[in-house]
C-alpha cells in the first residue's frame, strides 16, 4: 500500500523511496530508471510484463511529463492487461483503490516532473 506521495518522493509500507519505483505482486522494485529518462517504453516494464498483473498503473510525475510510449499500450492489450496512466498522485491513489480491492495490480511511478 502507498500511504503516502509528494513531489520526488513516495512512502509504501513505512519506507520512503526518493527515486523512480516499480511495485510488482507486492514488492518494490526501487531506483528504476527508463532507458530514455522521460519516455516509457515496452522494454522498461519486463519484470511487468512476466508478473502478468490485471491492471498497470502508470504515474507520469507530479505535472505529467513522463509520455508513455504507444507500444507499451499494444504490449499491455496484448497481454491482457488493463493499462491505466495518470499524473502520479492519481495513480497511487488509483493503485491503492485496485490493491483495497484485492486486484493483482502493478505499478510503475515517476516521481519528481
Amino acid at each position: 500500500m502507498i500511504e503516502a506521495y509528494r513531489f520526488g518522493e513516495m512512502v509504501v509500507s513505512g519506507k520512503t523511496y526518493r527515486r523512480d519505483l516499480k511495485i510488482i505482486e507486492g514488492r518494490v522494485v526501487p531506483d528504476w530508471w527508463r532507458r530514455e529518462g522521460h519516455l516509457l517504453a515496452p522494454e522498461d516494464l519486463e519484470d511487468v510484463w512476466a508478473a502478468r498483473p490485471e491492471v498497470l498503473v502508470v504515474g507520469t510525475g507530479a505535472s505529467g511529463v513522463m509520455r508513455v510510449d504507444p507500444r507499451v499500450k499494444e504490449r499491455a492489450q496484448a497481454l491482457g492487461i488493463t493499462l491505466e496512466i495518470y499524473p502520479t498522485a492519481k495513480a497511487a491513489e488509483r493503485f491503492n483503490q485496485l490493491f483495497s480491492e484485492g486486484r493483482r495490480v502493478a505499478g510503475a511511478f515517476h516521481l519528481t516532473c
